[in-house]
């Protein structure tokens, strides 16, 4: 029950309703987003199939300071967690499609269960920050790519599935030389990937805001400064939350936020009240000594949460899309009236990065 009550603290509803999805309702799970969310698409992509121990992010066989299958984590992220819990898997798209070139093998048997478009990397509209030469999407690019799928199998979208996009976070933490004004910015990105899921059909659509970057291990590394990845963060998600609440008006769609800003610092500000013994460092920087309590670290590398962090992020998915319980309910309703005109986010996953730049190297 604590975790039902901690979790449904970071979740705004687009109304004080029941949520439409519930988990006996859902029918399947498509993702978008970059390694936050990401099964195993970077990876996959950067042969990973053939030498994990080079591939991004290195998953070396029985190694401990390795990553997990993939996942830019050193366990199962909330994507897997949230699976579980209703059922269904979601597959890595690159698990049908090795180059994400759709237009050569249109006939691939479609998941019944859900897709998983999330790359390691990705900005929020266009290219990878951490992977540059590949032509990899970034995640507005994802939805195009899903919307092409679709048509490809000439198939329509399920409306009685969950979408969940998250991203923006590399624009900030990888920052190109020159920015070309004339660009739509990173929350322009993440409203306009929601507004299409929402213009195709998707009826529920969970948007997970930015962590404050100017907390996290990285914002120190590599000539960050964190007085302005702080301030990035906050603009990022105050006007996500405004692009949120206009689409909210003029589509019909159940826009599920889920608020990693708030959970994040919650975490920070009392990390025994989770399990935590250390929020600050990354555990991979202090390899071997975290090796025996891995789960104690929030911070597996200087951008990503360990398993155990991910794991918040799932329950409050799951307090989000399992509205059964009377109890939880409540806790959403009144969680909806305080956080009424406040910042609605969702976490997005503290960008993705190789190990050599985790580590400095």
């Amino acid at each position: 029950m604590k975790t039902k009550i901690i979790a449904a603290s970071f979740i705004t509803l687009s109304s004080l309703l029941p949520l439409k999805a519930s988990a006996q309702s859902i029918t399947g799970l498509y993702v978008f987003g970059d390694s936050l969310s990401d099964t195993g698409n970077t990876f996959n992509l950067t042969g990973g199939l053939v030498n994990p121990a080079t591939a991004i992010p290195p998953s070396p066989p029985n190694n401990p300071a390795g990553y997990y299958q993939g996942r830019f984590s050193n366990g199962e992220i909330w994507v897997d967690r949230v699976g579980q819990q209703l059922g269904l898997t979601s597959t890595p798209i690159t698990s049908l499609f090795p180059t994400l070139d759709f237009t050569k093998q249109p006939s691939i048997p479609f998941p019944t269960q859900g897709l998983n478009f999330a790359i390691g990397g990705a900005n929020s509209g266009e290219e990878n920050a951490i992977v540059p030469n590949l032509g990899l999407p970034g995640v507005l690019q994802q939805v195009s790519l899903f919307q092409a799928l679709l048509q490809a199998n000439q198939q329509s979208l399920d409306p009685n599935a969950l979408y969940a996009v998250s991203g923006g976070s590399n624009d900030f933490l990888f920052p190109k030389p020159s920015v070309d004004p004339t660009k739509p910015k990173p929350y322009e990105n993440i409203a306009q990937s929601v507004s299409t899921l929402a213009a195709m059909g998707a009826k529920n659509i969970l948007v997970f805001n930015l962590a404050d970057l100017g907390t996290i291990p990285a914002a120190t590394l590599n000539g960050r400064n964190p007085t302005e990845l702080t301030q990035a963060t906050q603009e990022f998600n105050s006007n996500l939350a405004k692009s949120l609440d206009a689409i909210r008006k003029n589509q019909k769609a159940n826009i599920i936020e889920i608020d990693i800003f708030s959970l994040v610092n919650r975490v920070k500000q009392n990390p025994s009240e989770f399990g935590f013994t250390n929020v600050t460092d990354a555990c991979l920087a202090q390899f071997p000594i975290c090796n025996n309590d891995q789960s104690e670290y929030f911070f597996w590398d200087a951008f990503h949460p360990t398993t155990a962090g991910q794991k918040l992020v799932a329950d409050a998915v799951l307090a989000a899309t399992t509205p059964e319980s009377p109890t939880t309910i409540g806790l959403l309703a009144l969680g909806a009236l305080g956080a009424v005109n406040s910042i609605s986010r969702l976490k997005k996953k503290s960008v993705l990065n190789i190990m050599s730049k985790v580590t400095n190297k």
